[in-house]
């Protein structure tokens, strides 16, 4: 069964538009660069519903032996850690479908 891996962020409002543009570009690498990937989006939150979350992440992995790969692949690894530098709310939830 597929996975579907969804991100929710807050980014410090100190961190620049550009240095978030940069994170998103990253992001965006992860299907070419990270073996079990299928798609990434990324997007910016429009409503209040997200208790105060900026963007959301949502990676779909092929199942959930790709999810523990990806979950320690240095690429991902170095995207997850721009952020946690740059944003001081980052929740996960993982689930099969």
């Amino acid at each position: 069964m597929a996975v579907h891996h969804m991100v929710w962020v807050r980014f410090r409002p100190d961190v620049p538009e550009d240095r978030i543009a940069e994170i998103e570009a990253d992001l965006r690498q992860l299907p070419a660069r990270v073996t079990g990937v299928q798609s990434m989006t990324m997007g910016q939150n429009f409503t209040d519903r997200a208790n105060g979350c900026t963007h959301g992440i949502s990676v779909i992995l092929d199942d959930k032996a790709a999810l523990e790969r990806y979950a320690v692949d240095p690429f991902h690894a170095g995207v997850a850690r721009a952020l946690r530098e740059n944003c001081d709310v980052v929740m996960a939830v993982d689930y099969e479908y």
